[in-house]
Parts: C-alpha cells; structure tokens; sequence
C-alpha cells in the first residue's frame, strides 16, 4: 500500500491528531476521552469534526473520523495509559485481511473487523463514502519495522 498525496496537508494533519486516541464499546471511558480530545483539537466554526465509532480489541483499536469532505480511519496502538496511530487509511483497514495486510495479528484483526462492520451499521452512507476516499496507507509509528512516518 502507497500514501496518497491527493489529501491536502490539513487533512493528514486531521488524521495525525484525530487518530491519537481510542476507546471501544467495552471500554466508553476511553472512548469518551478520545472523542473529546478530537473534538477539542480539531472543531472549527462551521466545520465541526465527526469522530466515531471507536472499536477496540486487545491493544489495538480501529477509529472513524470525517470533517467537512476529508475522511479515514486510523489503526491505533494503546501505549502506556493513552494510545499512538499506528497508520490512517480509508477502507483498507476496514476488513481482517485490510488489518493483516498492515500488520495485525489474525485474531486482533478479525476482532477489529467485525466489531467495526456491527458500529459502522448505524453510519450513515455519505459519510461512509468521504472515509472510504482516503486513499492509501500513510504510517505514523516508527513501529518495529523501521518504517517511520510519512509526513
């Protein structure tokens, strides 16, 4: 998988932030936090963001966001009390092979993949369509293959 180069800078940055965080249905303290934290680091008069759902399984964690026409997802890892992204991608992490493909374990993936197609149920088509616009894969972690971020 390539990075984009299509999104505007603001957009990365979005997901940068935005994807900082996480929670799950089993875990709404985090998922609270997470949210918040978006909110308070990327609302702008009259472009609000739209953060969620957040899944998570194990230490890995699976989060929409949408603001304006941009969109993704991003692959978080818990570190420590919080959690670091991992990657921003669009529908590429949205099933168990996507997640694989990027370096998640079978069962975490399988995991991420159900619990995010049941919460991706309520949303709605339009803004499932600017998520799945996010084209590629751009990384965030040194991780421990070496790669470091792209941006």
């Amino acid at each position: 998988m390539t990075m984009t180069t299509r999104w505007p800078a603001c957009a990365l940055a979005l997901c940068l932030a935005a994807c900082s965080g996480g929670g799950a249905p089993a875990d709404a303290g985090a998922t609270d936090a997470i949210v918040a934290a978006m909110h308070a680091t990327w609302d702008r008069p009259g472009q609000p963001l739209e953060a969620g759902p957040v899944v998570v399984a194990g230490d890995l964690a699976v989060a929409d966001w949408t603001q304006g026409e941009a969109g993704g997802r991003a692959l978080l890892r818990r570190a420590g009390a919080g959690w670091e992204t991992v990657l921003c991608a669009g529908d590429g992490i949205r099933t168990a092979e996507g997640l694989q493909a990027v370096g998640v374990p079978a069962e975490q993936a399988a995991r991420l993949a159900r619990a995010l197609a049941d919460a991706e149920r309520s949303v709605a088509p339009a803004r499932l369509a600017r998520m799945a616009r996010f084209a590629g894969v751009v990384r965030m972690d040194a991780g421990d293959d070496g790669h470091g971020a792209h941006h």
